[in-house]
């Protein structure tokens, strides 16, 4: 099968280059150049749009085992390809819990038989995510786990965090760390601040993911071991990780499309689609983070895709779960409050949605090159359009980004060469 893609804007060298032809042979990518002959099984015109390497997501929540009403790899990888996602980490807080190889190959296998992008497991730190017995690693990355974390709770044991990122480096494991003192929660709902103070609600203080992002930083110095920290979302863990680089410590860091786009005012009138962990956090804070992602502090975006059933949102703001979908608004958002801003290139904003989290995950995708799967997407960056959650292929609709006005609509996802989502 030979598929001819006419007429393209490509990114190449860190510009746009347009009138780009691709070609692909069956699942390969084979050639990119302009005014390649017309000979092929089928032929795509992309005039006006960009084609752009598949994006990879470093951390979602696939709720496949255990809680498939809310969504199941079938639908979720439905919804990432119509994001653009071609790749997706998912993460173990699952029921039973991936930290055990069984549940490793179960989400392998369905993922082979019902997923259309590539999904990559993420095995548990510590056994049940009750941080305090490590979880057998090494079995699981036989399995085919990419990474561990104990996300959706935080490893509050010093010593145990210390000894999963030497068990970790045994097997070349990432070590993904969900940031969060759980004694300074407190049982907050939101961030705490004024917002809070006029709402009534307990508050969440910023400094309960400042300590943790410290710790897990002194921890990497001291045992010279990588960690990458999950959905930054505090000025001060910004700086943090900042001065960590300059030092020269092995630290990555990640930060979420609501942590550039919204501030805690979107939980006035107790929305509990605004209701998430990290919360949605201050105007400075939100400043720091899109800093953060300009001068590179910040390696990563990602979705933190975490859906959840609607009579769980529909209830008191204290009582509902944290999290937000986020597949299929995170490039339109990335392209609409960065790149049109001027605070990122397109080209800073694809890397970050597709090189880097592949480099920090260890994955080969994320790029556009000869020679490798044809993973890779349509994108219109020209036509704006308004957010419709009630439109998604995601099972849960838990959005507070229904009727934003954007751009970057994907087009087309392909997959191995085959396409998967096609609007």
């Amino acid at each position: 099968m030979r598929t001819l893609i006419k007429n393209a804007k490509v990114l190449i060298d860190n510009k746009t280059e347009t009138g780009i032809d691709l070609v692909i042979v069956d699942n390969i990518l084979i050639s990119m150049g302009k005014n390649i002959d017309n000979e092929a099984d089928k032929i795509i015109d992309a005039t006006d749009l960009y084609v752009l390497p598949g994006l990879v997501d470093a951390h979602c929540h696939l709720r496949d085992p255990g809680y498939e009403y809310k969504e199941d790899i079938e639908s979720g990888t439905r919804s990432a390809a119509r994001g653009g996602f071609t790749s997706i980490a998912c993460m173990p807080n699952t029921n039973p819990t991936a930290d055990n190889a069984a549940v490793v190959r179960y989400i392998i296998e369905k993922a082979s038989q019902k997923g259309i992008v590539n999904v990559y497991p993420v095995g548990a730190i510590t056994k049940g995510l009750e941080g305090t017995e490590l979880s057998e690693m090494g079995t699981m990355k036989e399995a085919g786990i990419v990474a561990v974390s104990d996300d959706g709770m935080p490893v509050m044991n010093g010593d145990v965090m210390k000894k999963a990122l030497i068990y970790a480096k045994q097997f070349g494991l990432p070590v993904i760390s969900h940031c969060e003192d759980i004694n300074l929660t407190d049982g907050g709902s939101m961030n705490e601040g004024v917002v809070s103070t006029l709402m009534g609600l307990r508050g969440i203080p910023s400094s309960s993911e400042d300590v943790m992002v410290s710790r897990e930083i002194l921890l990497s110095e001291y045992t010279k071991v990588p960690v990458h920290i999950a959905h930054v979302s505090t000025k001060t863990s910004v700086e943090l990780i900042r001065q960590a680089k300059r030092r020269g410590a092995m630290v990555t860091a990640e930060t979420c499309p609501h942590y550039f786009t919204l501030t805690e005012k979107a939980c006035l009138g107790y929305d509990t689609n605004a209701k998430m962990n990290p919360p949605l956090r201050s105007e400075e804070d939100l400043k720091a983070v899109i800093e953060g992602l300009k001068d590179g502090t910040i390696d990563i975006i990602a979705t933190d895709h975490a859906p959840h059933h609607i009579d769980e949102k529909n209830v008191e703001f204290e009582k509902a779960p944290n999290g937000i979908v986020g597949f299929e608004t995170a490039l339109a958002l990335g392209y609409t409050f960065l790149v049109e801003q001027g605070y990122l290139t397109l080209s800073e904003l694809i890397q970050k949605m597709t090189v880097n989290p592949a480099r920090m995950l260890k994955i080969d995708k994320g790029t556009l090159e000869c020679g490798k799967a044809a993973d890779l997407i349509l994108v219109d960056f020209d036509n704006g359009y308004r957010i419709d959650v009630s439109k998604f292929a995601s099972k849960s609709k838990n959005s507070p980004f229904d009727g934003f006005k954007v751009k970057g609509r994907v087009i087309s996802t392909m997959v191995n060469g085959k396409i998967v989502y096609q609007k």
